[in-house]
Formats: structure tokens, sequence, C-alpha cells
């Protein structure tokens, strides 16, 4: 059986509102632990299953990820259950529609007046609707991200239990999850995203933080409370560099675009009016086979964001590239963190794409 990450919030609901498991055919629970694991991508765990024989001895089926294949992206459409068309979360960087500016959506971080998270995305979570049902919702995660804008805008109606380390983190699933007598906790861990961000995914300093992420499942399901259920999923994959493409190198890439959004695997490219087209047409000259280059029109019709809202159509890039193989687009002068990476996703490729389900009862 296969599904989206859109399908995770339905699913859990319907585990506690005795419907049936809903998409995902999930077992009715009233325990239940969701431990998203930044950056595991389901095609790299099955590369490396001696580091990780826990999960891999659990893996249930492989999920979608959704487009683009990143971290606020996927997050809001955990928690919300529908695609980024209509949460509205399009990529890292988006432009702020008729502002002539963007707004990083990881970060929550804009030039000029704040953004509202609830504003931007307003649509109810998951954790607020099954508070309906009397279900504690709680969410374990490092401390800085306590308030932040991403967190405002998709964790709307959970308990925040601030949790540095991994100590922390396994003490507050199984605190939360004995609380009440219907809870639903969620707990983030980013360090192997980092990790393969900085050194590449299959790095030793990867394998290492793969094989604490198995020890860290484990210890959470062997203190799962009667009739409890740990899930483990991720928010995308990710893939190695293999070329670099330096948009200060190529000054015919940038003319006609106003602003520059997405990230370096999904690029956002806001044009002057009228420049779309040729802008389009410019970027597959240049870019060949390393990338897929699509009109907004062209990119929503191909369904890469889901069904959109037509309300937040000026929120996606007038011309859309995705890059292919392990290509990667970004300026190395404007962000030069980003050009040091190693690791990257946001794509569509299966490595960013497939995202691991995986299901452990008590």
């Amino acid at each position: 059986m296969t599904g989206t990450l859109a399908d995770i919030a339905g699913s859990v609901y319907a585990t506690f509102d005795g419907t049936g498991g809903g998409t995902l055919g999930l077992h009715p629970a009233d325990k239940v632990c969701l431990f998203i694991v930044d950056g595991l991508g389901a095609d790299l765990l099955a590369a490396h299953p001696s580091r990780a024989p826990f999960l891999s001895s659990a893996l249930a089926r492989v999920l979608t990820a959704g487009f683009p294949s990143s971290t606020p992206i996927s997050l809001a459409t955990i928690s919300t259950g529908v695609q980024s068309g209509y949460h509205g979360m399009l990529g890292i960087q988006v432009a702020v529609p008729g502002e002539n500016r963007l707004l990083n959506c990881l970060r929550w971080t804009t030039e000029g007046p704040p953004v509202d998270p609830a504003s931007w995305q307003p649509l109810q979570t998951v954790f607020q609707r099954l508070a309906h049902l009397d279900v504690a919702c709680s969410y374990v995660a490092p401390g800085a991200y306590d308030g932040a804008g991403l967190t405002r805008a998709v964790y709307r109606g959970v308990r925040y239990i601030p949790a540095d380390t991994v100590d922390e983190r396994v003490e507050g699933v199984h605190a939360a999850l004995r609380a009440t007598p219907k809870a639903y906790v969620t707990c983030y861990y980013g360090d192997l995203d980092m990790t393969g961000h900085m050194m590449g995914w299959g790095s030793r300093e990867w394998l290492d933080q793969l094989s604490l992420v198995d020890g860290m499942a484990e210890r959470i399901a062997a203190a799962l409370p009667p009739g409890g259920v740990l899930y483990v999923t991720a928010d995308h994959g990710m893939v190695n560099a293999t070329e670099k493409i330096d948009l200060d190198l190529a000054p015919e890439l940038t003319e006609g675009v106003a602003l520059v959004g997405g990230e370096p695997r999904a690029r956002h490219l806001y044009t002057h009016p009228g420049a779309a087209d040729g802008v389009a047409q410019t970027w597959r000259s240049v870019l060949g086979d390393r990338a897929l280059v699509a009109t907004r029109p062209e990119a929503v019709g191909s369904g890469w964001f889901g069904p959109v809202n037509p309300a937040l159509l000026d929120r996606i890039g007038d011309v859309v590239v995705v890059a292919a193989g392990g290509s990667v687009i970004a300026s190395a002068e404007a962000e030069p963190q980003v050009w040091s990476m190693m690791g990257f996703h946001g794509s569509l490729t299966p490595a960013e794409q497939n995202v691991p389900f995986l299901e452990i009862r008590r």
C-alpha cells in the first residue's frame, strides 16, 4: 500500500474517532506517537539497513513527500492533511504577493513588515481537530523552535515540550503519552538532515546519526504504554550534489528575473511583467537535461503542488525550476552557506520524494 504525507493527518484522526484507519488503514489506538526524522529518505534507509536494524525491520510502506520536498512544506502537509498547493507553504523562500520580497518559511524571516504565520497558513491542523475528541496533542522538539514562525504556522493546537537532547526527547514522549487517557505526541529530530547537508548522506558522520536515530526509535517503542503505537516517518530524503550551477557565472539566467526564491533543488523565479516565457526558454536552453523548467501554469497543470487554491497562485514562481540528477542551482556569492553544502533536497527524484512509514505497536 502506498500513500503520501498528506494521508497521515486524516489517518491518525481516524484512529481516535473510531471510523476506521483512514487512507493508510491505521488501527485504532488511544496513545499515538509520530516520530519525524528530518531527512530520513526511504531509499537512504534501504541503502544502509545494518546501521538501522530496528527501523529496517519495522518498515511498513513508503510514502511520497510532495513538492517541494523540504521541511516546512512537509511539516505543513503532515499537520494539515493537504498538499502544498492548499496549505500555502510552497517553498523555502516564497514571494509575498505584490510586495517584491521573499518570506523564508523555514526561518520565518523577511525584509519589511513581519508575516503572520496564522494568516499565511490559516488551515486548521489535525491537532486542533483532535481537541474535539479530547485528545491531548504534544510536540516534543528543541526549545529553540518554541514560538517560532514555522511552529506557529503548522503546530497550532499542541502543547510544546522543549527537549534538546535525545534523552530529553525520549523522556518527553513517554511522559506525554502517559499523562492523559488519549494522547497524540509528535517528536521531531533534525540532526540527521543537518549532517547530510554538511557532510553528505552516506558519510561516516551521517551513518553515525542514522544509528543514533535507530536507537532513539527503539527506546521510544520500548516504553510505549499498553495499546500504544509508534509511527516513524520523514519529511523528505536527500541527494548529494554532483554539479553546482553558479548563478553568478550565468548572468543570462537572471535576466528578466525580479526575485529568485525556492531553494537549490526547486527554484521559484518571479519575473518582471511579461518576461516569464522568455525566462523559461532561457533556462531550458542553458540547463538542458539538468533541470525541468515550467511556467507557473505548466507546473500547476502538471500537479507538482497537488490541487492549488487559486488564492495562492501568486506565491508560486512565474517559472519553476526543478533540478534533475545531482544538480544544484545557487549563487555562490549570495548564498555562501548553501553553496558549501554537500547534501540537498527539494526536487522530484525518488531519493528525495520517498519517505518511510513505519509502525510499531504494543
